[in-house]
Formats: structure tokens, C-alpha cells, sequence
């Protein structure tokens, strides 16, 4: 059962992100990155990160999507410019994606034994996360929120000098 719903999420995460590179309508775009982020929690929820899996659905598919969806709605549409197509640019791509597409099969295959885990067990992430933020990563965790809390007061100006 664990791996029937292992597929179903996998199925969603790239049914999903292929949608988003190519669908041409930006609202469908956006709606399928929710269908990708969703798939992807459910991942992270298969793999016991609770907390991850949580934070993917507040902070991604709610939050970040909701922004995206206003910003795309509130913008003006350009219809006036000309898109122009060619197939040589993704030429190279292409064949970059390949190759490193190989060597990683090159690096999966030649290792026989993987390390597996048969049942770690269920662990609470939170307190350990907790935890680790509060001592070992207080420092970087504050300077993440003082970075915030400047670009939070900087947006404040900018916005505010508009507005005079």
C-alpha cells in the first residue's frame, strides 16, 4: 500500500512540474505547481518529516502560490510582443541534460549495495528541529530573522517613498 501511494505522489509531483514548463496559460501553470507542491509533501510525508511536509503545504502551496496567483492577476499583460521560437537553443541543453542524466545512472548502477533503512521508526521532527535551532543553529536562525526584519523595514521605505 505505502508503495502504491508513493506513486500516486510521484505521479502528481512530475505530472505536475510538466505542466508547469508547458502549458502556455500562467493561471494553469500555477494551479499545476500546486498539484507539484502538494505531491511533494505527500513525499515528505512518506518519508516521516512531518514537519517538512507540513511546511511545504503552508508555506508553498498556500503562501507562495497565493502570491504568485496575485501577481500574475494584478500585472499588466503585454500583448503586444512577439515571441519568437527556436529549437536551437535547447539543442544544447538537451545534450547537457543527457549526459548528466547518464553519469548519475552510471553512479546508481555501479554501487551494488545501497544502505537501506528496513523501518527506522517514527521520530517526532519538531522537537529536534527545535532543538537544533535553539543551540547548535541560534546564531544563523537569527541572523535569517534580522536579515528578514531588514528587508522587511527596506520594502516599508521603498514603498512608502512611492507613495509621496
Amino acid at each position: 500500500m505505502e508503495s502504491f501511494v508513493f506513486y500516486i505522489f510521484a505521479l502528481m509531483t512530475i505530472t505536475g512540474g510538466w505542466i508547469v514548463i508547458y502549458s502556455r496559460n500562467l493561471i494553469y501553470s500555477a494551479f499545476s505547481l500546486l498539484i507539484t507542491f502538494v505531491g511533494l509533501a505527500g513525499l515528505y510525508g512518506l518519508l516521516m518529516a512531518d514537519f517538512i511536509a507540513a511546511t511545504q503545504i503552508l508555506i508553498y502551496a498556500g503562501a507562495v502560490l497565493i502570491l504568485l496567483l496575485f501577481g500574475i492577476m494584478l500585472t499588466a499583460r503585454k500583448t503586444s510582443i512577439e515571441i519568437t521560437q527556436s529549437n536551437l537553443p535547447r539543442l544544447p541543453g538537451a545534450i547537457i541534460s543527457s549526459l548528466i542524466f547518464l553519469l548519475l545512472m552510471v553512479v546508481i548502477f555501479s554501487e551494488p549495495n545501497w544502505n537501506s533503512a528496513t523501518n527506522p521508526g517514527v521520530r517526532e521532527t519538531v522537537p529536534m528541529i527545535g532543538k537544533l535551532l535553539m543551540t547548535k543553529y541560534l546564531i544563523p536562525f537569527e541572523l535569517a530573522s534580522i536579515l528578514l526584519l531588514a528587508a522587511l523595514i527596506g520594502s516599508v521605505f521603498i514603498a512608502r517613498r512611492e507613495e509621496s
